[in-house]
């Protein structure tokens, strides 16, 4: 294995942060895809069914001349995974910064990085202590790519429930949907974090976005029933399809505590993961 300091391996690391970033912009997931298909043959509302068509559309445009889905490239969030033995060290993360770098500049992507308070745009979607990259072991080195737009993140939510609340997480789900109404432009995903602290609560909810979404539990297709029952539809001009899937994640939590995070998603729930090769 490949040393973590090795210049071959921080190349690597490079070229498939790279690609992982352009696959993500570019390629919408296959399961994605399938749902919004799916949405369009049972969508009963005119206008709606030509939104979804629309929607459809700009994917295989986007595929056939390798351009980004949406205008808003957002501000990539990274995963990485680990094999046994393998230490993460800074030069790593480097590595992986250049990458998002070099993916600004070649794909190209918007710059939309900026200081919160002066606005200065970084120009290369790094620096300014950006959303944290997050590792954690697994059986292969893997770079996973989510690049996060500001249009539903805008409009996502937590709070901190009494354990007694529990019953009405769903109707917090719906509520935080109804508040967004076409904003996030819809039909969207959302990612459910609960437990955990109030930090890590939202961090559950980003990581349920990375979760295939045409399998659901019993208790997320509910919440994704009720939130379509809202009739917000396709960019929020009214239709049967608002949520295309809801998507759960949990953690253990303190005894007088209950998080809950709603991470909105909007239909281009761009994901990509590429291997690094040791």
């Amino acid at each position: 294995m490949s040393k973590s300091g090795d210049p071959d391996l921080l190349n690597l690391i490079t070229a498939a942060t790279e690609k992982a970033v352009r696959d993500a912009e570019i390629y919408l997931p296959d399961d994605v895809k399938a749902q919004l298909k799916k949405a369009l043959e049972r969508e009963s509302v005119l206008i709606a069914k030509q939104e979804l068509f629309n929607i459809l559309e700009n994917i295989s445009l986007a595929e056939e001349r390798l351009t980004p889905l949406c205008q808003d490239t957002g501000i990539p969030v990274i995963y990485v995974t680990l094999p046994d033995g393998m230490i993460w060290t800074s030069e790593m993360e480097q590595a992986i910064l250049i990458g998002i770098q070099n993916a600004t500049e070649h794909i190209p992507l918007r710059p939309n990085l900026v200081d919160p308070f002066s606005r200065e745009n970084t120009r290369t979607n790094t620096g300014l202590s950006m959303p944290p990259i997050h590792v954690k072991s697994g059986d292969r080195f893997t770079i996973t790519v989510l690049p996060k737009g500001a249009g539903s993140e805008n409009v996502s939510s937590i709070t901190m429930m009494n354990p007694s609340d529990k019953e009405h997480i769903p109707r917090y789900v719906v509520e935080t949907m109804l508040k967004a109404g076409g904003r996030p432009c819809p039909p969207v995903i959302l990612g459910v974090g609960i437990g955990g602290t109030f930090d890590g609560a939202a961090t559950l909810a980003k990581e349920a976005l990375l979760d295939p979404i045409d399998i659901m539990t019993s208790y997320e297709q509910e919440i994704c029933d009720r939130v379509n029952q809202l009739g917000i539809g396709p960019m929020g001009l009214g239709g049967d399809t608002t949520c295309l899937a809801v998507k759960i994640k949990t953690a253990g939590c303190h005894t007088a505590s209950l998080p809950v995070a709603v991470n909105i998603q909007c239909w281009a729930a761009r994901r990509a993961t590429v291997e690094v090769s040791l």
